[in-house]
């Protein structure tokens, strides 16, 4: 195992390179713990000395993908920062392993599905071991009880999350691994069910028997944040209702199937087309059934004709009218997605009986649109041909079909979605947090503030947390599920399906007078909007062995920063606050950084479901971590970026100089790099300019305006190999006598010691490469560089810009006549206004010694100018 070098200049190597550094550097970080949390250190601070972070727990469920990469970066950046700012940093890392995206790789990875009905095989094979994305169909999953589905969840996600620990470590992310967690361990069950029992005593969660969305592929209810509209190829249909001894009616739709569920026919109150309708009757084709015509100002009056069927559910308007209208529910669609195969009694013994028997029942909802609009053209209700359109449908985000909304009991959380004042105090309570960029918070607000009911946190799968609630059994075997049965807080973490609940024993379950398990597991964001309770130790009343900290959670919550994507603030950072405003009565978190997305090349988000993502390993090993941190961090706060290799070329280049100049500032001459040692007129100018990167940096951190302070560190550096090592250089070889020498030597290492740690949040391996070839210990448990180390504010800062500018117009004349840089300057003539030309004066033998000068004098001039250059070329090498 390599050793960090002991002494200085002997471990310089001969000729430095970017390539090993991360194998070698992350052993030792490793091993000496360099970022380990120190709790009781942290005890005994002041808060404002302890920073704590709400990290990102990614979703393990496959690999990762660049975006992970870019986010993670910026976090690690701000650790590090405040790390060397002297603040004991809470840095941990979660595991999101629980969730649909998770059961959906199980699926495709083992061929499996889980199913409540199947049995447990005590010696049960998957069929499948390593299929990936949609290879298997559904059909051809193998279903498996619960039992044998969950270990196989828990298999795959702790060997991801293996593969997950290896990049991070390779980005070199200075995350504590000593405080970890996955969101389906012990500890996390506990808290997310303790958070539940205490929201369902204080009336905050509640169970409901509702319409909402459901996803027919998971076979799953969906909550509003999980929802996005995406364009859906459909077709308008004018369709004739009927009226006695009247024109008929005629409606536009682009789902003719759900004519069986149409339990009214609304219009804006105002449109004056439909006026005298309102209060009467028609007739639905096909069926017979009698509709009311309703108003409701919901209704859109330039939209298609400006009246709309309401079916009991086709969409969330539907919802809305049928609350608000008190209208019945007539339900044709079930949760598989399909018309369901017994005849509702309304259409029971009326004109459409047998069209409903024969073509409709247990028919896809592709196959029944099919055979109503074949009917409606039998029947002449169809009005001319379908109109082709794009229709915006709900899709869970993770899904491929439409959402349908039917009629299930789900668990609730109240979120403000049916109570204005509930909304008004989560949005003050956002106002509580600080956002960085600031306008994140608009989204935020305008979130909660759109709001139309409240979280639903129950989903119908397998791999999750599941509900501490059981039911009782009445005399006659049914459910009773207006009495659950919670558990003790005591009895935490527990699985319904297995533990009892007190007062019952295990051969009751099931069976008339006993109790029946809730089957339902909760939302993954349910146990992802507790990750500052479930990482800094909030008490629950379970085994000691669940890493309960009392002490650490009082001293470290709320928390300093929530980062995270923009995508997820009405989700992950939505969720957070509600739970934190329920339980603790304050923000989760001071302030949320929110970083942008990654695109592809045609500015489409990156994501592993779209196939554009890129494997963010690989690209690690190709350019090296530097390389890719460098691209990372030069993307601004909430701003969604290009992946661009080309800035991980500019990041390896930016790390392979600083390890060059470095050697070279360090095997130059011996120094102690005492700031007072610095004399020269043009190392002072070098340190003032430093002092003002040092503060606009520093500032930059502070504003959370990360890529400010990389700009401004990178854009001095290469002045300073470019321009000021250059120009010093025969003078710190001794050229110009002992004391020019001593202070170019101490002005080298001063600012390489700066340099350093300016750069070490962004290029955490190569810093630590050159602080070790001359310092003890970590570059990353170093001080961050203040004003008063770059020595007294004696130096004027142009000097060095201005005699650097002199030298390139040397080296352009050198290049114009097509002479090497070793070319005699026999004569020139710099052109300069005075207060130019006394800075130039200042550091006029470094000049001439940089750019091979012997005749050179000075002209007043509006700027600064070489010119009428005479030059003599070089004798050729060894003469």
């Amino acid at each position: 195992m390599t050793e960090r070098p002991a002494a200085a200049h002997s471990s310089v190597p001969d000729r430095p390179t970017v390539d090993g550094l991360e194998e070698r550097w992350g052993a030792v970080w490793a091993r000496e713990q360099t970022y380990a949390f120190d709790r009781e250190r942290a005890l005994s601070l002041p808060r404002e000395q302890v920073y704590s972070i709400d990290t990102p727990p990614p979703t393990a469920s496959g690999s990762l993908h660049v975006g992970h990469v870019f986010g993670y970066t910026h976090t690690d950046c701000m650790a590090r920062y405040q790390r060397m700012r002297g603040r004991e940093v809470f840095y941990p890392i979660g595991w999101d392993d629980n969730g649909l995206p998770t059961e959906r790789r199980v699926q495709n990875y083992y061929g499996v599905r889980g199913d409540h009905a199947a049995a447990y095989d005590a010696d049960f094979v998957p069929p499948l071991q390593g299929a990936e994305g949609k290879s298997v169909k559904a059909a051809d999953q193998v279903p498996i009880s619960r039992a044998n589905f969950i270990p196989l969840c828990e298999e795959l996600t702790a060997r991801d999350e293996e593969s997950f620990e290896q990049l991070f470590r390779t980005l070199g992310v200075s995350i504590d691994w000593q405080h970890s967690y996955r969101t389906i361990d012990d500890r996390s069950r506990a808290v997310a069910q303790q958070a539940f029992l205490r929201n369902l005593a204080r009336g905050e969660a509640y169970q409901a028997e509702a319409p909402g969305l459901w996803d027919v592929t998971f076979q799953s209810a969906v909550a509003q944040a999980e929802v996005e509209a995406r364009d859906y190829p459909g077709a308008y249909h004018r369709i004739a209702f009927h009226r006695t001894d009247a024109d008929p009616v005629y409606v536009e739709t682009t789902r003719p199937e759900l004519l069986p569920a149409v339990v009214a026919l609304i219009a804006h109150p105002d449109d004056e087309r439909y006026a005298d309708l309102f209060g009467t009757t028609v007739t639905s084709p096909l069926f017979g059934v009698e509709i009311p015509v309703l108003a409701h100002p919901a209704a859109e009056p330039d939209k298609g004709a400006g009246i709309a069927m309401c079916c009991t559910f086709g969409d969330l308007t539907d919802v809305q009218w049928w609350r608000e209208l008190q209208l019945p529910i007539r339900s044709v669609i079930t949760r598989n997605g399909r018309i369901q195969g017994e005849t509702p009694e309304w259409i029971a013994g009326g004109p459409g009986e047998a069209l409903y028997v024969d073509e409709l029942a247990t028919k896809t909802v592709f196959s029944a649109r099919k055979a109503v609009v074949d009917a409606l053209i039998a029947s002449g209700d169809l009005d001319g041909e379908p109109k082709n359109t794009q229709r915006k449908a709900n899709f869970f985000e993770k899904g491929d079909k439409p959402l349908e909304i039917v009629t299930s009991r789900q668990w609730y959380i109240r979120n403000g979605g049916r109570s204005e004042e509930l909304r008004k105090e989560l949005v003050a309570r956002g106002g509580e947090i600080d956002f960085h960029p600031g306008f994140m918070r608009s989204r935020y607000t305008n979130w909660v503030e759109g709001l139309n009911g409240d979280w639903l946190i129950s989903r119908q799968r397998f791999f999750g947390v599941p509900f501490p609630i059981w039911y009782p059994i009445d005399a006659d075997g049914e459910i009773d599920h207006t009495r659950p049965i919670a558990a003790d807080e005591s009895q935490l973490p527990l699985d319904p399906q297995v533990d009892v609940p007190s007062g019952y024993t295990a051969e009751q379950r099931g069976v008339p007078g006993g109790f029946a398990a809730d089957p339902d597991i909760m939302d993954t964001w349910a146990t992802s909007s507790l990750t500052p309770q479930i990482a800094a130790g909030w008490p629950v009343t379970s085994d000691p062995e669940s890493r309960n900290d009392p002490a650490l959670f009082d001293a470290i919550f709320p928390m300093d920063l929530r980062p995270q994507g923009h995508d997820i603030i009405r989700t992950w950072l939505f969720s957070s606050v509600v739970r934190s405003h329920y339980e603790h009565g304050e923000a989760p978190w001071r302030g949320a950084a929110i970083n942008g997305w990654i695109l592809d090349p045609d500015r489409k988000k990156m994501s592993k479901s779209k196939g554009n993502a890129e494997t963010p390993l690989d690209v690690v090993l190709q350019f090296g971590a530097d390389a890719v941190r460098y691209w990372a961090a030069s993307a601004r706060m909430g701003a969604d970026s290009a992946y661009d290799t080309g800035q991980m070329k500019v990041g390896r280049r930016l790390a392979m100089k600083l390890l060059n100049a470095s050697k070279l500032a360090l095997t130059i001459g011996e120094s102690d790099g005492d700031p007072a040692a610095v004399t020269h007129p043009l190392d002072r100018a070098m340190l003032a300019g430093l002092r003002d990167v040092v503060e606009v940096a520093t500032r930059g951190w502070e504003n959370f305006d990360y890529t400010r302070s990389l700009e401004v560190t990178e854009s001095f550096f290469w002045t300073f190999c470019d321009d000021y090592i250059e120009l010093i250089k025969d003078r710190a070889y001794g050229a110009q006598g002992d004391e020019g020498a001593a202070s170019a030597r101490a002005a080298l290492r001063v600012a390489l010691s700066v340099l350093l740690r300016l750069f070490a949040p962004f290029l955490p391996y190569a810093t630590e490469e050159v602080w070790s070839w001359w310092q003890e210990g970590s570059v990353h448990r170093a001080s961050w560089p203040t004003v008063a180390e770059c020595g007294a504010a004696e130096g004027d800062s142009r000097a060095l810009r201005v005699v650097g500018d002199a030298l390139a117009g040397i080296r352009k004349a050198k290049s114009d006549a097509k002479l090497g840089m070793r070319a005699q300057v026999t004569s020139m003539t710099l052109t300069a206004p005075a207060d130019v030309q006394e800075l130039i004066r200042g550091g006029e033998d470094d000049l001439r010694a940089a750019g091979k000068v012997t005749g050179m004098t000075y002209a007043d001039g509006p700027a600064l100018a070489v010119q009428d250059v005479e030059l003599v070329p070089p004798p050729p090498r060894g003469a």
